[in-house]
């Protein structure tokens, strides 16, 4: 009986591909998406009106400013650094652009009296929280 070997290289180990200053950005955006959640449903009655609590108003516009730059900060990261990985870099610059439009149409909303968009407002917060829950979890994988 002849034995045949043949010279295969060994499987390469697989790369590290968490980044944690990526998990770092999305993980800060995740939170402050849902202090945005929380200072919303202070201001706002049961009827979806405002209350004369302005504070929490400035708030919720402080959260979405800060938001808005993690989002972006995270959505460049992913274009510099994690190129190689079209979920997280699509993901991030999805994230970034619903960042700035949903921040658009809140100041829209309370500076210009257009009530009628948090309609909008409030459906693309969700979607929002959607990708801020699963980016993280994605960049694990």
């Amino acid at each position: 009986m002849t034995t045949v070997t043949t010279n295969r290289p060994a499987p390469a180990a697989p790369t590290r591909t968490r980044d944690p200053l990526f998990s770092a950005l999305t993980g800060l955006t995740a939170l402050v998406v849902l202090l945005q959640f929380v200072f919303a449903g202070i201001f706002l009655r049961y009827d979806g009106k405002r209350d004369d609590s302005s504070s929490w108003i400035d708030a919720h516009a402080w959260g979405a400013h800060i938001g808005t730059t993690l989002a972006v900060a995270a959505a460049l990261y992913a274009i510099w650094r994690l190129r190689a990985r079209k979920d997280l870099l699509i993901g991030s610059i999805v994230l970034a652009v619903l960042f700035l439009v949903e921040a658009y149409i809140g100041g829209a909303i309370r500076d210009d009296g257009k009530d009628s968009w948090t309609a909008i407002h409030v459906p693309i917060a969700f979607v929002l929280t959607g990708l801020v829950v699963w980016l993280p979890v994605r960049a694990r994988h």
